[in-house]
């Protein structure tokens, strides 16, 4: 069986993202036993979709995903993000979330390692993956989704400090 193991973000925050790969499905858990979610990807012919959390505090993801560009949306329709990005064997380089309030996405294949940042240089989160026979674009899409959970996690300790003021 293949699988996913590292870290989504530095090392006071960040999640770390470990699943497995049966040939169609990944699953696995992002973050800890804690704070974390659940994440399931299932892969039939060039449509993935899958969901990341529970059935009230988790997002959906569905789109498609070809040799050369992953097309995605995470959570709904009018709350959700899109993720377009071009792929090579090696590269992903694209867009999390929108043209004007959204992410860069660049990410490098090297060796066994999935490396790169999510997000800018102020507000992104480093990637570092091992990727063992997980097909890249999956890799990319669960690192985008494990991405969500830990900013959706950010925003909503956020909001509630800002509530306690």
């Amino acid at each position: 069986m293949s699988d996913l193991g590292g870290r989504i973000g530095g090392i006071r925050v960040g999640y770390d993202l470990n699943a497995d790969w049966n040939g169609t499905r990944l699953h696995g858990r992002i973050g800890g036993h804690l704070e974390g979610k659940d994440i399931t990807l299932t892969l039939n012919g060039e449509h993935i979709d899958g969901r990341v959390g529970g059935h009230i505090k988790g997002f959906d993801a569905d789109g498609t995903l070809g040799a050369d560009e992953l097309r995605v949306r995470l959570g709904g329709r009018i709350e959700g993000d899109d993720i377009r990005a071009t792929l090579t064997d090696t590269r992903a380089d694209g867009r999390f979330s929108g043209r004007i309030d959204g992410k860069d996405i660049d990410l490098n294949l090297d060796g066994d390692r999935l490396k790169g940042r999510i997000g800018g240089v102020l507000n992104g989160k480093d990637v570092n993956v091992r990727v063992n026979g997980v097909p890249f674009g999956v890799a990319v899409l669960a690192a985008v989704c494990a991405y969500k959970a830990l900013e959706d996690h950010e925003d909503a300790e956020k909001a509630e400090d800002d509530r306690r003021e």
